[in-house]
Order: C-alpha cells, then sequence, then structure tokens
C-alpha cells in the first residue's frame, strides 16, 4: 500500500532536524518542529514552517516525551513523523504510537527496532543468522585471561555505559558505574561484557531496504577515531579494506537487514581487529549522524529515500549506482580536548565555513545562537568530498583552519591536527587513536604565533581607539601621553590561560610594537597586517566585551583583555572542588560525607552535562571538610562542590 506525504514532523532538534527539512522543501512537504522552552528560537524551530512547543527544558520532559511528540504532530496537521538520530529515534513504543495514531512512520518496523533494541537479544539474532561476534563473557565468572573487558549498555548507544576495565578488582565498581549510568540515560541498566579488541577498527555498513524485499548495501564507513566512544571523524569508503573483507561485510549486514526484516535506513556495526577478522558490533535502526559520507559517495540523499520508503515505493533500482570518490566527515564540538574533552556553553558570536565546492555543512546552530547545557555539544558537520582520500582530507583539514567559530571553546584545532597527522595520512586507524595522540593533538599553539595573534589584537584596540571619523584607520596624534612613551596591554589565551603582554608606541607615522622584530603594515580595528621574519601575515580582528577572536590563514586564537594590573583577591581557596560546567549533580563515591577520608584522585562527585557524565577528582588525599553536592542538584559553572584539606597541611597544621 503506497501513501503520499504531505506534511512532515521532526520528532527531534538542532542539525538533524534542519537536515530533514533541507530534504522536505526539495520535495514539497511542509514542515513541523517540535521544541523545548531552551530551544524555542533555536535554528530548527526558524527554518520549520510550523512549530510546536513541549514545554520544559530537559530531554525526559520535552523530546523523550513520546505522547507529547505525537499529540504536537496531530496538532499540526501532520501526517508523518521522522525521528532523526538519538532521543526516540530508536524506540520501538514510540513507533508504535506513531502508527497507532494513523500517522506515517518514517522508519524501519517496530519488530526490527524491538529485535535489535537490546544488543544481548541482537548478538544473539545475528549468530543465528551466520553473522561474526565475539564471545559473550559473564562478569560474575570472569578471569585474568579474559581481560580487557568492554563493559556496555544493554540498550541505548553513543557511548554511555561503557567501561574498558583491565584489571580485575576494578570489575565490580566499574559495573556499578557503567549499568547507573545505562540506567539513568536509557531507563534500562542491563550490562554485558565482551572482550575488548586491542586497536580494533570500526566499520560499519549503510543499509537501505525497501518493503519490496529490495535490500541495499551502501558502501563502508569508517568510523574508528573515537572519544569517550562517541565518533569524531569519519569516512567513507572505509580505506584500506582488501576485496574480500569488504565484500564479507556487505553480505554479513545485507543478512543482519534481511534477519529482521529490516525496512528504511539502518547501519550495521563492526568491530575489525588488526587481524582483519570482523565481529558484529550492532545494528542501529535509525539514519547515522555520519550518513553524509555516504551520500557524498553515491550521490544519494538518504533522507529522501527513507521518505520514498516509508510512502510504500520500492528502491529506484535493484542495486546502489557505484561510488566515486571519497568523503570525509568532521564532528565540531563545543568542548575542550585539553580538559578532560569538558563541553562548553555560552554565546556562539560566529560560524563560518568556508563555502567551496566539495564542502558541505550541516549544523543546528548561526552565528548568535546559544549553546545551553541540556543538549548534545555538537555544533556542526564539516563534510568534504573529493575524488581521492588525500584531496578530501586535505579540503577539509584546510576548511576547518580556515573556519570563523566565535564563542566557546571547541576541538576544532584538533581536528585540523588530527586530519594531518601521520598515522590518519597513511589510514592507521584504531579506537585507540586519541588514547595514544591526544597530549600532542590537543596541546597549546606555538608559544610565537599566539603571541604575534596578542600582537594584533592589541593594534587593533588600539587602531579602535584612534579611528579618525569613519575612516576607519589609524591616525595618531591626538595622544595625551608622550609618543615615547610606551602603552601596554594584557591578555589571556583561551583556553590554555597564558598571560601575554603587549607593548607598543605611538608615533606621528602610525602604532609600532614596542619590539624590533615585528612592523606594522596596517592597523586597523578589525584587520591587522604584520611583517615578522620576513613573512607577511594578515590578522582578522572581532571583539564582544572583553574577548577578542584573532582569525589567520593558519589558526585562530581568543583572548580576554585583563586589566593592567591583576587582582591579588581573585583566589579559590587550596582544595575547592568547583563545579568545570553548569549540570546536575548525578551521584557521589559511596559513604561520602562531611569528615570522610579520601584519597588523590578518588572519584568523589559524578557531574552530568550535555549528555556526558564527568568526574570530580579528590585534588590530595585528605579529609572532605565540607561537602555541598547531593544527587539532583543543578551547579553553575563555579560553584563549589566540596572542600578537602590536604593531608600534609592537616599534618603541618
Amino acid at each position: 500500500m503506497t501513501t503520499t506525504v504531505h506534511s512532515l514532523l521532526v520528532a527531534n532538534r538542532g542539525e538533524i532536524a534542519c537536515r530533514i527539512f533541507r530534504t522536505c522543501r526539495a520535495l514539497g512537504i511542509a514542515t513541523v518542529a517540535v521544541h523545548s522552552d531552551a530551544d524555542a528560537d533555536a535554528l530548527h524551530v526558524r527554518e520549520a514552517d510550523t512549530a510546536v512547543r513541549l514545554p520544559g527544558a530537559a530531554p525526559s520532559d520535552t523530546y523523550l516525551r513520546g505522547d507529547l511528540v505525537v499529540a504536537a504532530a496531530l496538532a499540526a496537521g501532520a501526517d508523518a513523523v521522522h525521528p532523526g538520530y538519538g532521543f526516540l529515534s530508536e524506540n520501538a513504543g514510540f513507533a508504535a504510537a506513531v502508527q497507532d495514531a494513523g500517522l506515517t512512520w518514517v522508519g524501519p518496523p517496530v519488530k526490527a527496532i524491538e529485535l535489535m533494541a537490546s544488543k544481548t537479544r541482537a548478538k544473539e539474532l545475528m549468530a543465528a543468522a551466520g553473522v561474526p561476534l565475539l564471545a559473550p563473557v559473564d562478569p560474575a565468572a570472569a578471569r585474568a585471561e579474559d581481560l580487557p573487558l568492554l563493559l556496555k549498555a544493554a540498550a541505548g548507544g553513543g557511548g554511555r555505559g561503557m567501561r574498558i576495565v583491565r584489571e580485575l578488582e576494578y570489575l565490580p565498581g566499574e559495573l556499578t558505574a557503567a549499568a547507573a549510568e545505562a540506567l539513568s540515560a536509557f531507563g534500562d541498566g542491563e550490562v554485558f561484557a565482551e572482550p575488548y579488541v586491542e586497536r580494533g577498527r570500526h566499520v560499519e555498513v549503510q543499509i537501505m531496504a525497501d518493503a519490496h524485499d529490495g535490500v541495499w548495501a551502501l558502501g563502508t564507513r569508517d568510523c574508528s577515531l573515537q572519544r569517550r566512544h562517541q565518533k569524531v571523524i569519519e569516512e567513507a569508503p572505509a580505506p584500506g579494506l582488501d576485496d574480500g573483507l569488504r565484500d564479507g561485510l556487505h553480505t554479513a549486514a545485507t543478512a543482519a537487514a534481511r534477519a529482521v526484516g529490516y525496512r528504511g535506513a539502518g547501519t550495521v556495526e563492526f568491530l575489525v581487529a588488526s587481524d582483519g577478522r570482523p565481529y558484529f558490533l550492532e545494528m542501529n535502526t535509525r539514519l547515522q549522524v555520519e550518513h553524509p559520507v555516504t551520500e557524498a559517495v553515491f550521490g544519494l540523499d538518504l533522507v529522501a529515500l527513507q521518505l520514498r520508503i516509508a510512502e510504500g515505493e520500492p528502491l529506484p533500482a535493484a542495486a546502489p549506482p557505484q561510488p566515486t570518490g571519497h568523503a570525509v566527515e568532521a564532528r565540531l564540538y563545543a568542548e575542550d580536548p585539553a580538559r578532560d574533552w569538558q563541553p562548553q556553553t555560552g554565546a556562539l558570536l560566529a560560524l563560518d565555513v568556508p563555502d567551496e565546492p566539495g564542502l558541505r555543512l550541516d549544523t543546528g546552530y548561526t552565528g548568535g545562537d546559544t549553546i545551553g547545557v541540556h543538549y548534545d555539544p555538537m555544533l556542526a558537520k564539516v563534510i568534504a568530498h573529493a575524488p581521492t582520500r588525500t584531496e578530501a582530507v586535505r579540503l577539509l583539514a584546510r576548511a576547518l583552519e580556515r573556519a570563523r567559530v566565535h564563542g566557546p571553546v571547541t576541538n576544532r584545532d584538533l581536528l585540523v591536527r588530527s586530519l594531518r597527522h601521520p598515522d590518519f595520512a597513511a589510514a592507521r586507524l584504531d579506537t585507540g587513536f586519541y588514547d595514544r595522540h591526544l597530549e600532542e593533538l590537543a596541546a597549546a599553539p606555538a608559544e610565537a604565533a599566539v603571541r604575534l595573534a596578542a600582537t594584533a589584537a592589541a593594534l587593533a584596540e588600539a587602531a579602535g581607539n584612534t579611528v579618525a571619523a569613519s575612516a576607519g584607520v589609524t591616525r595618531f596624534g591626538a595622544w595625551r601621553n608622550l609618543p615615547s612613551q610606551p602603552r601596554l596591554r594584557r591578555y589571556r589565551s583561551e583556553p590554555d590561560g597564558r598571560e601575554y603582554a603587549i607593548a607598543y608606541r605611538t608615533t606621528r607615522d602610525g602604532v609600532t610594537p614596542d619590539t624590533g622584530d615585528v612592523r606594522v603594515v596596517s592597523a586597523h580595528r578589525d584587520r591587522v597586517t604584520l611583517a615578522s621574519e620576513g613573512v607577511t601575515r594578515h590578522f582578522d580582528i572581532a571583539g564582544r566585551g572583553d574577548r577578542l577572536h584573532v582569525d589567520t590563514a593558519t589558526g585562530s586564537y581568543t583572548f580576554t583583555a585583563l586589566p593592567r594590573f591583576t587582582d591579588p583577591a581573585e583566589r579559590t581557596e587550596p582544595g575547592s572542588l568547583l563545579a568545570p560546567m553548569p549540570g546536575t549533580v548525578v551521584r557521589l563515591a559511596d559513604g561520602l560525607a562531611a569528615g570522610a577520608a579520601v584519597e588523590a584522585g578518588q572519584p568523589l562527585i559524578w557531574l552530568e552535562a550535555m549528555k556526558m557524565e564527568h568526574r570530580i577528582l579528590a585534588p590530595a588525599s585528605g579529609t572532605l571538610t565540607a561537602l555541598h553536592a547531593a544527587p539532583g542538584l543543578q551547579v553553575e559553572v563555579g560553584a563549589l562542590l566540596a572542600v578537602v584539606t590536604d593531608a600534609q597541611e592537616e599534618t603541618n597544621a
């Protein structure tokens, strides 16, 4: 039976909602957005034809309320629902509720979702279908020879509830922690264990199936570069696979889809060991975040195919089109890789990525939006497609390098360095890439480069203060200070905290740094050109309040303008544990109370923010002398959570 979709509600937010709306506009389908109070002015709301409010801000009160979403679709006159990814996208009950309401479900059959919802049940089904698996390990009977183990949540994904265990003595505690996180994230605390494959590759196959016995295996993707078991850089096709392995993965993925009577877009994920043997991980019964790389190499719109299949139509051909070229995607996150990937919040002042042939930007933000605490910190996906892998990687790295991203700290520099790392260039990929290379990839920029950017910032500020009428160029001569007197500006580089004092002088001819190795070519309030060591460089400067963003051809820098003299009162009591970000306290260490003895590095408080769980560690061995945190408490950044008195200080006292 066929139907025609006229109005589609997307049960999601952010970039995936915007991406689905783009296809709807091309197909002449009206769009309906849902939004929390926190998302009232979000980009996906602004782009939709109609929007329906879901009262509240937390996902559990809004985007995870299937009853409210179905009611919103009916109220807005939608005749179909697309779940996007995350939230309710793999919730069989929600899919059933959509169909029970007389709406078209743009997703797989309810039964297929149910069969694949539990990773443990999915593995049993795949074993029966002949798909290769890692043998499960009973945590209660685990022995030293079974190590290392990977603990995984039976429900959900996205790295939540996952732990690597390398020593048996830590297994009980990690099981408890994994189960608690899984229960909080998915409402299901079931956890299972399997062997952890060192230096394995995460390779997946995109499936598209219709209700007429048609199944396409749309090539492979490599998603091995991950942090906290969440993907960072993905590419298609997966490089370095021989024809036998690639064909085997396609065959196994097709068998998995047929085994559950699959329909629509889905992804079958495998772990490929260093010896080349593949093992089934899971099947995601939804569109993947990284689907654009497959779209690029096959020249397809996967969302349009989803809609076509939901309307009852067959796939357009018995076999998919032939792939061409190579595509690479990078996820731009508001997070600080150098500080345990801490999510960042605040005003996003600018988000501009070069619009060049072969580049694509999928985002749910524009300059002027606010990055809040309730949702995933991903700002955008940048995708590059070119004839070869080398060309696609080069194009993507350069696009990220040239992008203007002003606001909270992001992983942009880490992405550029990752793409240019020798191991990535040589396709030496595995899930331990960041474990081995994070320190060098997240290192602060070279001191000389940062100082030169700070110099440009100081000169731009000087130009702004002395600009003549509307000319926008420095014209000096009205200074009350003598021209020979140096002026000083102080900056703190973000996020590494290094401070720079920049001295400069003004003369009748303009402004010059108080150092002999830098020459000013021109200085405007928003653009400065400097010559140093025979090389001329341009610096674009944008300021808001005490923040200055400096963009160059090879990198970007953020500075906070400081007062001329530091305030000695700006100190924190030793041993204070402060919230590194806004969030909710979800757990305390067992028995934690004022007066308890703690060990250096011991996890004391668990804070959840932007779909991630963060541990607050004891800074030293000693006594917990104050505890202000409790489960369920919402805290702002910098909030005092607890105080630990160092044992050494107690002895000295």
